[in-house]
């Protein structure tokens, strides 16, 4: 009884690895190579998949998801003689199982070894200013040529990014020095145009204000000649109006006298011949009225023009 105990035992456990080989569960996003004898038969997709137990084997399970593999710096040379150290970041998507397996022996490191190669012939046309700002079209270049090598290969590469562009450091030292001088005269300049600026925003408001002061003070003249020609004619219009005679004017004349000798610093002053007719008037018209002798009036009316130019005495 023992052998054959034995022997089920071995049986039971041939059929449960048997079945173990014989259901394959593969992940989604996922595929599976399977190889009968060594060679290609078919591609396991996602899901549950029966295969020949001892007869196919899986050889690969491939991860069908983007992949994001960064490579480690490379140096490369420009075209003006620089060498530059640059770090690359690859997304790639296997698209086709059989040809990543197949058709390449490692295809990451066929994509690292493609990509430096590539990257040192772009950057080789160009020197080091251009390099640091073409990343766009460098990246470009580097996809589409990638993007056509491994095509064969199964893979898609969808994105190439250059991470960094390391130059020299003595290289660094004057590119931050000539950015600061940049930078400076930048400042210098803007500082200069802000003054000028000023300047001349300081200078029209000057002149505009002159402008219109002088038009201010034009008009204030205007309205002031004005005003005086409208009390002249006032003036003028009232006297004729009271159609005056002699002796107002005369008495208006006397009248004027105090005001024409007002002032300390007066010390002459000389009367109107206008004033002494108006004397004579006024003296031959008291002279008249008052009943007067006539050659008492004729000595009074002729002696004023000699007695108004006289020198009018200071006051200390």
């Amino acid at each position: 009884m023992e052998p054959v105990i034995i022997v089920l035992i071995i049986l039971v456990v041939l059929v449960f690895i048997a079945l173990i080989k014989t259901i394959q569960v593969i992940p989604q996003a996922s595929a599976a190579i399977v190889e009968r004898f060594g060679r290609y038969t078919r591609t396991l997709n996602a899901g549950l998949n029966i295969v020949v137990p001892f007869i196919d084997t899986i050889r690969n399970r491939i991860d069908l998801r983007e992949q994001v593999v960064p490579f480690p710096p490379q140096p490369v040379i420009t075209q003006d003689n620089l060498v530059v150290n640059i770090d690359t970041v690859i997304y790639y998507q296997v698209t086709d199982a059989r040809a990543a397996t197949y058709e390449v022996a490692s295809y990451i490191q066929a994509i690292e070894q493609l990509t430096v190669t590539t990257l040192r012939n772009i950057i080789g046309g160009m020197d080091l200013e251009r390099t640091l700002t073409s990343r766009e079209e460098i990246n470009a270049a580097l996809r589409g040529v990638l993007d056509e090598a491994t095509g064969k290969w199964g893979i898609r590469v969808n994105r190439v990014e250059l991470k960094a562009i390391e130059p020299p450091t003595s290289i660094q030292d004057s590119m931050e020095k000539q950015m600061r001088a940049d930078r400076d005269k930048r400042a210098a300049i803007l500082q200069a145009e802000g003054v000028r600026q000023s300047e001349i925003l300081r200078a029209e408001g000057e002149k505009q204000s002159q402008i219109l002061r002088a038009e201010g003070e034009a008009k204030a003249a205007a309205l002031r000649a004005e005003g005086e020609a409208q009390a002249v004619r006032t003036v003028f219009e009232a006297i004729h109006a009271g159609d005056p005679d002699q002796k107002l004017l005369s008495y208006q004349y006397l009248q004027m006298l105090p005001k024409i000798a007002e002032g300390d610093a007066n010390k002459l002053w000389i009367v109107p011949s206008e004033i002494g007719d108006a004397l004579k008037g006024l003296s031959g018209a008291m002279g008249n009225f008052g009943g007067l002798g006539g050659g008492n009036g004729g000595a009074s009316g002729g002696g004023v023009p000699a007695q108004e130019r006289r020198e009018k005495p200071s006051i200390d």
